[in-house]
Parts: C-alpha cells; structure tokens; sequence
C-alpha cells in the first residue's frame, strides 16, 4: 500500500452531520463531505492486510475497495473510479445509503475503527461528477434484441444499465410519474437529494436507456403489446408489500404504513400534487413509529422535519450492545445499536415493546395501548416472545406510522397475467439464470430474494443481466447494429 503505516498513524475521521437544530429546518443532506486531502489521508488507513474480507466477504458487488483506497491516497482519482465503476454502477448511491457491511469486516476493525470505506467510495464518484468525467458511455455495438424492465428502484436501474452496456435495447417502465423507485419515493431527500437520481437517470437516458413512467404494465399496457416489443422481461418491482399489524383498532384514520407517509414527502418535495383527503402530515402532531429500523428512522427525521410534537418510535426487540455483540464475530456484520441523524434530531425510542390496541377518539386514533415484552429460548431452543405481567401502557397519538418491514412483492395484474411461481414467502421463483417459470421472463432484486439492502438488489440485478445475456445469446440473433463512432 502507499503507507503502510497509515493505520497507526492516521485516526478514523468520518465528516459527520450538520449541526441538528439547522438541518431539522430544512431537507438538504444532513451529512457534510471531507475534502479531498482529508479522504486520501483516510484511504492511507487501508492496511496491507493481505486477505481483504471487505471485498470478497463484506461486499455484495465484491468492491475492489483496497485497490481503489491506494489509488485515492496517491491522488490517482481516475483510476480509482474506473476501478470503483468496474464493479458498482452506481457509486453515487451506495455511497450515501449503504449501512456499509464492508466497513464491518474490515480487518483494521478486529482492533481499531475500521476504513471509512463508504465515505471513500462517495468521495470518489462525487469529484469525477465535479471533474466532469462521468460522461455518457455508448455501448461498442448495439444488438438487435430489446428488453423490457419493470419497475425503476435499485434493481431495475442496475438492470437497464447492466443490459444497456451489454448492447441491447432496454426500456425501463414504471407506475410512478418519476423513474427511481425507492431511491426517489422511499428514501428521504435529506439522506438522498433527489438532484442525484435525476443526475443518474439523465446520464442513463444519454446512454440510450428508455423510460416509460406513469405506466402500470397490465394495466395501461397489455402483456402481448409488452411481448410483441420484448426479448425478454425483466421483473424488478421489489418487495413493497408491507408487513401488518393486526390488532384491534387497525382501521382508525391516522394509522399508515410508513413507505406512505415517506413517499408522499418525497412526493411534495418533487412538486407533485397529493389530494388533501388523502395527505399525511405530521405537523403538529403526536406521532408514534412502529418498527426499529431504518424505515422507522426515516419515519422519525421526516416527522420532526414536518413539526411534530412528539415522537416515539417502538421495537419489538430487545436494545442492541453498544459494541459488537461477541454473537456476531469479526467479520460478520456486527449486531450493535446505532443511532441514525434522525434519531440524532429529537424524539425517543422504546425497545422491547409491542402494541397490544389502538385507542380512538371519534373514529380517530388517539394512541396506542402498549406492553413491555421478554424473550426467552422455548422449549426447542427458539427465542420467543412473552408479554410481561403489569407493563401495560398508553401513549397518546394522532398519527401512527407502521414500519414493521416487507414481506414480498405487493401482487400485481402482470405478475398473474405471466403466470410467475412464488415460494413459501411468497417471493418470486427464479433459477440460477434468474429467469422465472416462464421462459424469457427474469426477475432481480427484492422481488426474488426479499426485502433486504440496495447494495444486494443491486448485485442480484447485475447477476440477472447475466442471465439475460445468456439467455438472448442461445435464443435471438447476434445481429448488431453499426458501433457507435
């Protein structure tokens, strides 16, 4: 490596948040950026640890992360990017958004702060954007075949990239008036500025990828009309079916899911008009999240974004160690509690509590009867949950947000109109190729393996252009267009 003393000379420095009370009153991203000698100092940390477990373990797209770190640390910024480029589309994402598993198995950390990888990572693509080097790339040859993407989040975008560098014709459809998905409807602007989606998909659209939003396939258009147009299909939709909680009191106004509650945000944010018999605020409101994890998170920041009175978010979980658990070893990823910008920001958090009914003041909620619960093994060795006697609560609420997680794709006309199999959980089944039951019909992503971290729908996506490949390789002409001058 450039320094090989670098580890024990240089200390972990991350750029940190603004300062909270400024950016509660505003949507900009609330995490500030290191200049670039402050990241090369950082990518020195990088050891010559000889079996990079950032790479081949901790990273689903198998980030060539100590190559590029040298490469940062001796200003061969270029070079870097094409290495990052090599492997991860879009750099501009993961790098704002991924919790970063490869910052959990990174060696430094068996006894220092491990490399500020993720920081690394976004610092690179953002001074190749400023550098004006991420300029539209033309496949060499353009084929004749041409495929079709359903659904623009994560997978979907990596899809029609993936398919459109191989020379195919790809056009991306969506129900949504925007392309992006999660990244544009699910992730709040002040962790993702939606600028940088826009930023991606011009320069995707540059590089010839099509796409057709406000389109609901099986509905606005026919499955023979996207057969007739189609090579192969490519189902991206993602696990957007929202996990349930069935208890007395569900049906009162004032309790939504919490992909609802965010994308309508997002949705005002991108100036586009939500009815006022259905809009979801927070403002001035008592507001309680259901569900521990980032979802719920995003849930808190938008609410005191909103100007909430209060908020409470709820875990069914018990709190997490404030280091790594010895459950989860080096170089797994480490179960310990991490506290988020938003949780940085104001409200409060409960773990070990579930709800047991929802109050109501004229067909309104107005809070939630909770109880404190336990976890023991039973008797086959299984943790299970118990209600703990006389712990009983109420808290006082008139909005209640249930971010609880995903259980699958949400079903759809086009998933039956295709005739596509689901498994037990009622994922979509697809082979080693990732295609479907149905031949010429793929899926990628959280439809096919549940829901789980951008990073992994974005490397199942670049396996299922693979499998696309291939399979338009053994079944349609090699016929290309002339290459690109």
């Amino acid at each position: 490596m450039g320094k090989p003393t670098g580890f024990l000379e240089i200390p972990r420095r991350v750029p940190g948040y603004r300062p909270a009370d400024e950016r509660v009153k505003d949507w900009s991203a609330v995490e500030r950026a290191l200049s670039l000698p402050e990241t090369q100092d950082q990518a020195a940390r990088c050891m010559d640890c000889g079996i990079p477990f950032c790479h081949g373990y901790g990273c689903p797209l198998s980030n060539v992360v100590p190559e590029w770190n040298d490469l940062v640390y001796r200003g061969r910024w270029r070079d870097a990017l094409e290495l990052l480029l090599s492997t991860n589309p879009f750099p501009e994402f993961t790098g704002r958004i991924c919790p970063a598993p490869c910052e959990g198995s990174c060696v430094l950390g068996i006894h220092r702060d491990a490399v500020t990888i993720r920081c690394i990572e976004c610092a690179i693509i953002e001074h190749a954007f400023e550098e004006g080097w991420m300029t539209p790339r033309l496949p060499p040859v353009r084929r004749m075949d041409r495929v079709a993407v359903i659904g623009s989040g994560p997978a979907g975008l990596v899809l029609a990239h993936a398919l459109n560098q191989k020379g195919f014709h790809v056009t991306v459809y969506d129900a949504a008036a925007k392309p992006g998905g999660l990244l544009r409807y699910g992730i709040p602007e002040f962790k993702l500025e939606k600028r940088i989606v826009d930023r991606r998909i011009r320069l995707m659209e540059a590089e010839g990828v099509m796409f057709e939003c406000g389109v609901t396939v099986g509905e606005d258009v026919s499955l023979k009309y996207l057969r007739d147009r189609s090579d192969a299909i490519c189902l991206a939709g993602g696990a957007r079916e929202p996990r349930e909680l069935r208890i007395p009191g569900r049906g009162l106004k004032g309790i939504h899911f919490a992909m609802d509650f965010l994308r309508q945000q997002n949705q005002r944010r991108d100036g586009e008009i939500i009815p006022a018999d259905d809009s979801i605020s927070a403002s001035g409101k008592r507001v309680i999240v259901v569900g521990g994890g980032d979802t719920g998170a995003d849930c808190v920041g938008t609410s005191l974004r909103q100007g909430a009175k209060e908020v409470l978010q709820i875990e069914i979980l018990p709190e997490p160690p404030a280091v790594r658990s010895p459950s989860t070893p080096w170089p797994t990823w480490p179960l310990m509690r991490r506290d988020s910008s938003s949780h940085l920001e104001g409200g409060a958090r409960r773990w070990c509590v579930t709800g047991q009914a929802f109050l109501e003041s004229h067909g309104h909620v107005s809070g939630m009867r909770c109880v404190e619960v336990s976890w023991n093994k039973d008797a086959n060795g299984r943790m299970a949950m118990q209600e703990r006697p006389e712990t009983a609560f109420e808290v006082q609420a008139e909005l209640v947000l249930l971010a609880m997680g995903f259980v699958g794709p949400r079903q759809s006309q086009i998933l039956k109109d295709l005739g596509v199999q689901f498994d037990p959980r009622g994922n979509v089944i697809k082979d080693g190729n990732h295609m479907t039951n149905v031949p010429g019909v793929f899926s990628a992503g959280d439809m096919s393996r549940g829901a789980s971290l951008v990073v992994r729908a974005m490397a199942d996506a670049l396996a299922a252009a693979d499998g696309v490949a291939h399979y338009l390789d053994d079944n349609h002409s090699m016929v290309a267009s002339m290459p690109h001058q």
